[in-house]
This record gives C-alpha cells, sequence and structure tokens, in this order.
C-alpha cells in the first residue's frame, strides 16, 4: 500500500486490495447498481468511475466503459493467462482489470471490484 487509507477497509476488502484478491461474480454489493452516482477508492476516497459510464456486462462484477478518475494500468500474466490489472492511481490498491470486449464507443469494459468501490449516490 502506497499510502495510508482514509477509511477504515474490511478484512476482505484489504484481501482484495492489496493481496490482489477477487470476490465471486455476482456476490459484490455494486454488481447490479443502478443508482445515479460515483466511484470512489474504497481506501483514499479518490474518483474512479461514473455511474453514466456503467453497464450490465453479464459477469456479476461492476463494469464501466470507461474511467472518470485516477486509475493506473499494470500488465497482470498471472493465474496463465495476459491481462491488464486497473489500480487506484492515488493508493495503488487493486481494483479489477480491464478488457477490450466493452461496447461503444470505447470497446473496454473494466471489470471491478465492489470491494475496491465506494460509492456516492448524486442527490
Amino acid at each position: 500500500m502506497k499510502k495510508k487509507c482514509k477509511n477504515k477497509l474490511t478484512d476482505f476488502q484489504k484481501y482484495v486490495m492489496f493481496e490482489g484478491g477477487t470476490e465471486r461474480a455476482f456476490t459484490g454489493e455494486f454488481w447490479d447498481n443502478k443508482k445515479d452516482g460515483e466511484y470512489l477508492c474504497a481506501c483514499c476516497d479518490v474518483l474512479l468511475f461514473d455511474s453514466s459510464k456503467k453497464f450490465d456486462s453479464g459477469t456479476g462484477w461492476p463494469s464501466f466503459w470507461d474511467k472518470a478518475g485516477k486509475i493506473k494500468e499494470y500488465r497482470d500474466q498471472s493465474h496463465g493467462m495476459e491481462r491488464i490489472e486497473v489500480r487506484c492511481g492515488e493508493c495503488d490498491g487493486h481494483l479489477g482489470h480491464v478488457f477490450n470486449d466493452g461496447p461503444p464507443p470505447t470497446f473496454m469494459r473494466y471489470c471491478i471490484n465492489s470491494a475496491s468501490l465506494k460509492f456516492v449516490e448524486k442527490k
């Protein structure tokens, strides 16, 4: 962890964000959230995604066709496959992965763990 978290994380959130874990599909808090708002890093509160760019990918994880904030991308060759890992640009917490099979206009699918996110509903 590069920076100290502003928020208290659960043991599971620590596992996902700082040990590269993942949640099971269709179990996270936000995979089917349809409310209007912003998705922040669960650790440091930096803006990551906006609900206007969220879509139902059918995967069971929150999916976005574009980012809204500070995100870093890293090559990930774990588990016998090649993927692009996405991490918070502020605290370096693991968020999930990005794939090039999303909808227009970007054709990207940011597949993100709910455990890495905090949702702030727009009033």
